[in-house]
């Protein structure tokens, strides 16, 4: 009678992938119909929920006095508070004027990513819900880039066109875990800005605006990169983890342009030379990455050539 209860061993062995894949799939169309439900109850209309109408207050900083490039050198101790301020809104503009420009990449690479996949499904619905998302927050950044009396950063050309070919091959755990890693360096950072009385207030509130829709962004992008790290090999997981961290790296110092000096009036040779030794603000950068390099240690994603090209970045 027990033998009777005994299944054949090849049934097993071919059935027991696809009830896990099928697990999978359930659990990856649950995540992605709950980030579906947060953004149907927590979202914001960043044209009405953003003060655009009153003008500008020089008496504010454009981001925490603390996040600037120069804060703690000498430089910085020798430039008045109007100065100081003036710094600030233009490196908070550079901020934004950066993320505009990833965003556009991160939205190219998932909607290359869910082309073909089934659009009734959840996991599509939330990839286009984050799209749409990115869309508003890139109009957010660009008016108030603008409202801080800022002009258009760029990335250097070299660094643009590696975007572009970047938004063309990239695709798997290396696009997502880009996406993390961008996601992750602005959340960190525009935590302290969207607290800080200091912080001129419409910057603030685009601060938590940004912060509150991202963390969803960023629960997605860590379980696709979990999930597509899950087929990866090791020859693919070591040219993936190269990738990715050099993407991080053009992302990182890409973030602050260097006509930011210029436009608050200062040297701009001096205020590079002292900007590139500020240990301080390097400091502040890899303390605030800690979470993020524990996450891609954790996905073996910290190989030895990756390590350096985040060490060069001051992120680890």
């Amino acid at each position: 009678m027990a033998s009777s209860t005994v299944r054949p061993e090849g049934r097993d062995q071919e059935q027991g992938p696809a009830r896990g894949d099928d697990r999978d799939r359930l659990d990856e169309q649950e995540v992605a119909r709950r980030l579906l439900d947060s953004a149907a109850k927590l979202s914001y209309d960043p044209a009405t929920e953003v003060d655009w109408d009153t003008p500008l207050d020089k008496e504010f900083h454009g981001a925490s006095p603390e996040w600037s490039t120069l804060y703690g050198t000498a430089y910085w101790n020798e430039l008045t508070e109007s100065q100081r301020k003036e710094l600030t809104r233009q490196e908070a503009a550079s901020v934004a004027s950066t993320g505009i420009w990833f965003e556009m990449i991160l939205q190219q690479m998932v909607l290359r990513d869910i082309y073909a996949k089934d659009p009734t499904g959840p996991e599509f619905q939330w990839a286009l819900t984050e799209i749409a998302d990115e869309c508003r927050h890139s109009i957010m950044f660009a008016r108030g880039a603008a409202k801080l009396g800022a002009p258009a950063y760029r990335p250097r050309r070299p660094v643009v066109e590696l975007g572009r070919a970047f938004k063309t091959l990239a695709f798997g755990e290396a696009a997502y875990a880009a996406i993390l890693v961008a996601e992750e360096v602005l959340d960190v950072m525009q935590r302290d800005w969207m607290r800080d009385e200091r912080v001129v207030p419409f910057v603030r509130t685009i601060n938590n605006i940004h912060v509150v829709e991202e963390s969803r962004h960023m629960k997605f992008a860590r379980d696709e990169t979990r999930k597509r790290l899950r087929r990866a090999g090791p020859l693919r997981r070591r040219i993936h983890a190269f990738v990715i961290a050099v993407a991080s790296y053009f992302i990182v110092t890409s973030m602050v342009n260097r006509d930011v000096y210029a436009n608050a009036g200062l040297d701009t040779r001096r205020a590079l030379a002292e900007a590139r030794a500020n240990e301080h603000h390097h400091s502040l950068m890899r303390s605030s990455c800690s979470g993020l390099m524990e996450f891609l240690a954790s996905a073996g994603l910290l190989t030895k050539p990756a390590l350096a090209f985040y060490r060069r970045a001051h992120l680890i």
